[in-house]
Order: C-alpha cells, then sequence, then structure tokens
C-alpha cells in the first residue's frame, strides 16, 4: 500500500458522540460488539455487519431465553444458499450508554460461525442499526462512536476520503480491481466479511482480469447457508478511492445464489481490507467517510494450508482438508484435534489461526488421533510465490 500520512488521532477530528462503546476484533477484521437483550443480563455477542440487510438472532440463542418465534415466508440470501426465516419481535438492545429499541429480528442458526472464531455468536448487527445513525469505527482503539443521523461535519487535512456509494440496505463501492487488465466494478462492502477481495467467477471470466500464470490454489469460505469452495489467488492492483493497494488475495466463487445480481455487482470488498481505514458510515446522507489508520501498511495474509479448522466442543479441530493442498501433503485427517503449533499450546483458534498467517514457513504441529499423539511437519506455502 502507498504511504499516506496520518496526523491527529480519529477520536480528536470528531464531534462528540452519543454514545461509544468498544468492540472485539477478531482475524479477517470481524467486529464482535457487546450487547444486552431486553431484560436479559447475560451479555450476547454480535458481528457488525454492513453486508446484513437487517438484524438477527442466533437460534439456539432465541431457544435459550424463550423468545417468541413467528413462521414468515421471507428468505435470506447467502454465497452458500438461500434460507426461509422466523421473526421475533419488538425487542432492544442495550449498549455502554445507548439502547437500540423496536427491533426485530430474524432467527438464523450461527453454529458454523461460533466454530470459526471460537466465540459464541448471538447474532448479526446491520442495516437496521446502521439506517437510525451515523456510525464510527476506530480500529486503531477498537471505538465504535453513535451519532444522530443527517449531515456531518468530516475531518479535514488527515488524508481521509468521501465516498460516495450506492446504498439500499447494502452498500455497493466502486472499486478498481487490475491485474492482465484493469476493470471498474461494484462490490458489496461488507465488514462481516473476514477476507480482503471476493469475486464470482461470471466476473472474472467476462473481464479477463487474471494473468494466465496467476496460481489458483482451492480452499473453502463460510457464509451464510454453510461452506463454499473457492480458489484462492492474488491480484496486482485494488483501488479504493484514491488509495491503491498491491499484490491483494483474491478469492473467486462461483456464485450460484446470484448474490452479486451479475453483471451488477462484481464480489465483495470485505474487511480484511476496509480495517486498514477508520471509518464513518452515513446511510442517511449515502456517504462513507474513509481515512488511513495504523493498520493501513500492514502486510496481507498469503498464506495458504488448505486446512478448514474449527472450535468443536472445546476444541480446535481439523474438519477439512483440501486434495493436494499443504495440510493434505502433511498428513493431516478431518477430526484431528490440534494440541499445539510451534510448542504454543492452547485451545485459542484465533491463536492458531495467527500462527498458520506466516506464509513460507515450516512448522511442526502436534495433533490428537484417535487418542494419540502424533507430530506432523507443515509448510505453509507463500502463494506470491509461483
Amino acid at each position: 500500500a502507498q504511504t499516506t500520512p496520518v496526523t491527529k488521532s480519529f477520536a480528536q477530528t470528531l464531534p462528540q458522540p452519543l454514545a461509544s462503546f468498544s468492540f472485539v476484533q477478531l482475524s479477517g477484521g470481524i467486529i464482535i460488539l457487546k450487547a444486552t437483550l431486553d431484560s436479559i443480563p447475560d451479555s450476547l455477542n454480535f458481528i457488525l455487519d454492513t453486508g446484513s440487510g437487517g438484524i438477527s438472532l442466533d437460534s439456539a440463542t432465541v431457544d435459550e431465553f424463550h423468545l417468541e418465534r413467528v413462521h414468515t415466508d421471507r428468505t435470506i440470501r447467502g454465497i452458500a444458499g438461500i434460507k426461509t426465516v422466523d421473526f421475533t419481535y419488538n425487542h432492544r438492545l442495550s449498549f455502554p450508554g445507548f439502547i437500540l429499541d423496536s427491533l426485530d429480528f430474524h432467527i438464523n442458526n450461527y453454529d458454523l460461525l461460533t466454530s470459526v472464531y471460537g466465540v459464541k455468536i448471538d447474532g448479526i448487527i446491520g442495516y437496521t442499526f446502521f439506517s437510525r445513525y451515523v456510525v464510527s469505527i476506530d480500529y486503531d482503539t477498537h471505538i465504535i462512536g453513535v451519532y444522530p443521523p443527517g449531515p456531518f461535519k468530516y475531518p479535514k487535512g488527515n488524508g481521509g476520503y468521501v465516498l460516495h456509494p450506492r446504498f439500499s440496505t447494502l452498500v455497493y463501492q466502486p472499486a478498481t480491481i487490475a491485474d492482465a487488465r484493469k476493470v471498474l466494478s461494484r462490490f458489496i462492502f461488507d465488514t462481516g466479511a473476514g477476507l480482503c477481495f471476493l469475486v464470482s467467477e461470471q466476473f472474472l471470466k467476462d473481464s479477463s482480469i487474471l494473468k494466465t500464470k496467476r496460481k489458483l490454489y482451492p480452499t473453502q469460505a463460510e457464509g451464510l447457508g454453510g461452506k463454499k469452495e473457492m480458489q484462492l489467488t492474488v491480484t496486482e492492483k485494488i483501488r479504493i478511492g484514491p488509495y491503491q493497494f498491491r499484490r491483494v488475495p483474491l478469492l473467486i466463487f462461483s456464485d450460484d445464489y446470484n448474490i452479486t445480481s451479475y453483471p451488477f455487482l462484481g464480489g465483495i470488498l470485505g474487511n480484511d481490507l476496509m480495517r486498514r481505514f477508520n471509518t464513518i458510515l452515513n446511510y442517511s446522507e449515502k456517504t462513507i467517510y474513509i481515512v488511513p489508520n495504523q493498520h493501513y501498511l500492514d502486510p496481507f495474509d498469503y498464506s495458504y494450508t488448505g486446512l478448514g479448522i474449527y472450535w468443536v466442543d472445546g476444541a480446535v479441530k481439523v474438519i477439512d482438508v483440501m486434495p493436494g493442498s499443504p495440510g493434505n501433503k502433511a498428513g493431516f485427517l478431518p477430526d484431528d484435534i490440534i494440541i499445539a503449533m510451534n510448542n504454543v499450546f492452547t485451545q485459542n483458534i484465533q491463536t492458531f489461526k495467527n500462527i498458520l498467517q506466516n506464509a513460507g514457513s515450516k512448522m511442526k504441529v502436534i495433533v490428537q488421533r484417535k487418542g494419540n499423539l502424533e507430530t506432523l511437519d507443515l509448510k505453509i506455502v507463500n502463494i506470491l510465490r509461483r
């Protein structure tokens, strides 16, 4: 990424918010907010997601607290499926110094997200929240700011920029992708996607963007409806407004459920890229302000193992192994329980995922298999090297 100076801290450039509260950031830039539901004292975990057209609760959370379900014929659509969903109506969420009320949640099963991130995911906060307020996201301090809707005086003189995407319940941001050739298209601005850039096979085929020498690595990602097989590679440049990034990891998927309404959209712009900007989301004025933060020059993750690891029953398990991948060559098998990586013993899946983001390295992994311990030698491929 090119260097853009940041002078004042993001918070110093903003007016006093109605409320502010902290968030936790997981791998891929995923934002976790803690809130309480109605009068229930337990704190719940929500993903903050501009890629969600509403607000939702996990089905297990609904059952645990005996919330009333209402059957509907409404559907939601994601990269891996289309689902008919029930609703639970007229609830409120309480954050420190702030209450979000009159909420109608659709109900979905987030067991897969819980196993991906290793923390219980109780729901997703999307358009219902963003449409009511101006929201700032400070990735330097991990603070969310909430402001009244309407005109907002954006900071000046700090290298920031105002984007003018197209808004509906989702946000469609223009971006330029360049490799063999350069193409401008629209992409879903998705803070709930723990990736850099995702494009559909049809978009890739029609635009002929990638250089023929680019190697494609089989992998998978998780989304609404379950897991989805994809291919991983890099593209030479991505440009958003005046900001340009080089050698960006790129995922390619078959858009079987037409979430991109191709050719209207080319794919998804994820939060592993956008976490490099502190952001102000102003849905009522149809603008987004972004300014490079201290993560702007963070290296991208070029690692590839072909392993799908998940937190299951209190352990980190290997569930999927891509054929021909480094994980496959190292001898990993489904249901292996990961005990340690490079002498780091933990059952924190985030720790293991961070260790695996070390492209080109070799490591020893201790797994438990059918009650026995085995040591496997894993070489993590760097997808920049051909």
